[in-house]
């Protein structure tokens, strides 16, 4: 359940509530009965980076993926060819 900060309009007064989201808001002061504000902070998320789109987790036409070049050389050599494999007949 989220928490939610408050602040009174006439005394001051500021308290969080923990409230479930079909809660309706609190209207009213506990400390002096006035008029009660809900109060917005910044969230807790950022993000960081040049941005965030959703082709950057998708790997590129040629076939790498973003930002990784394969320093890796392939071995081209082997001692015999790969024996094909036949489905097994029942």
């Amino acid at each position: 359940m989220p928490t939610y900060a408050y602040a009174c309009t006439s005394c001051g007064h500021k308290f969080d509530a923990v409230q479930s989201f079909s809660d309706n808001a609190l209207t009213e002061c506990p400390e002096c009965g006035g008029t009660l504000r809900k109060q917005y902070g910044s969230i807790g998320v950022t993000f960081n980076g040049s941005g965030f789109y959703r082709t950057d987790s998708r790997a590129k036409s040629d076939g790498t993926k973003d930002g990784s070049a394969s320093s890796k050389t392939e071995s081209t050599t082997s001692a015999a060819p790969a024996a094909a494999s036949t489905p097994a007949s029942s």
